[in-house]
């Protein structure tokens, strides 16, 4: 016969420890959970840390928004200091990111892949708008496409991997140049030119420049059948940690569909995707700093 369990007791060995309600933080255990609990404090002084101001963050600011001891959190803070993930300023009594914290966060800069980041959002681009999407580079006065989704409609864009397209009248190339500068702008065209498509492609720098200036007010680029006749392509730029515009995603289709009315509903979904890769890439994804 089946022993009845005694209160507090479990069937198996040990005692019953009581269970946190919902939404509530679990209480520290001894050992493992001490240092489980210290890591997310840790982790979470250095997130507010990155967040602060270019001086640092004091002590007591820290420790009133994360809702932690001071001497706790000065406990932390000097082992963050002791690996140099965060660096103290007697003078202004602030602390700032380290060394190591600027060592660590490269690393992802070198392991990352801005075609399989990219590519859950391209995919996702294509099924809600139900057109060619691509993404496409700078590179050597052009854009280089490097990966493409194609739609299910028997009319579509094609632009294979590795082709590439002048940026002066490629949707993807002046959603690239829209984050430069007019000092280097004009750099890329007295170099390369604005050699004529079509009949619609822009061809002096004045009208290049008031297209650049609207898609940089609007977060997107319009190509108007200007790289190829019976095209109409949209982009926006994706930023990386630093703010510069590292590529462009597109989606793009015969005029015949994309007509006027669909314009803005195309362009609201190719810059959430260019947010959301920016946000993949480290950068904020809703704009970036003129170079």
């Amino acid at each position: 016969m089946a022993r009845p369990i005694k209160p507090g007791k479990t069937a198996g060995r040990g005692t019953a420890r009581p269970q946190p309600a919902r939404g509530q933080a679990p209480r520290a255990g001894r050992g493992g959970g001490d240092q489980v609990q210290s890591l997310v404090r840790a982790l979470s002084l250095l997130n507010r840390i990155a967040e602060a101001a270019d001086g640092g963050a004091s002590l007591t600011d820290l420790s009133q928004q994360l809702g932690l001891p001071p001497s706790t959190a000065h406990r932390l803070l000097t082992t963050l200091e002791q690996e140099r993930y965060v660096r103290f300023d007697p003078d202004g009594r602030l602390w700032s990111m380290g060394v190591q914290a600027f060592v660590t966060g490269s690393a992802f800069t070198r392991t990352r892949s801005l075609v399989a980041l990219a590519r859950p959002h391209l995919r996702r681009l294509m099924e809600e708008s139900g057109e060619t999407v691509n993404l496409a580079v700078e590179d050597e006065g052009q854009a280089v496409y490097l990966a493409q989704v194609e739609c299910r409609q028997m009319m579509r864009a094609f632009a294979r991997p590795g082709s590439r397209v002048p940026l002066h009248c490629s949707a993807v190339g002046k959603a690239i140049l829209s984050a430069v500068s007019d000092k280097a702008l004009g750099q890329i065209l007295q170099r390369h030119g604005m050699p004529r498509l079509t009949l619609r492609t822009l061809v002096t720098p004045a009208a290049l420049r008031e297209d650049l200036a609207r898609a940089r007010a609007a977060g997107f680029a319009i190509d108007e059948e200007e790289h190829a006749i019976g095209l109409r392509c949209i982009a926006a730029p994706v930023f990386d940690e630093t703010g510069e515009a590292i590529a462009a995603v597109s989606a793009s289709g015969p005029m015949a569909r994309i007509l006027d009315d669909r314009v803005a509903g195309l362009a609201a979904l190719v810059r959430e995707t260019a947010r959301a890769i920016s946000a993949e890439m480290g950068g904020q994804g809703s704009g970036g700093r003129v170079r």
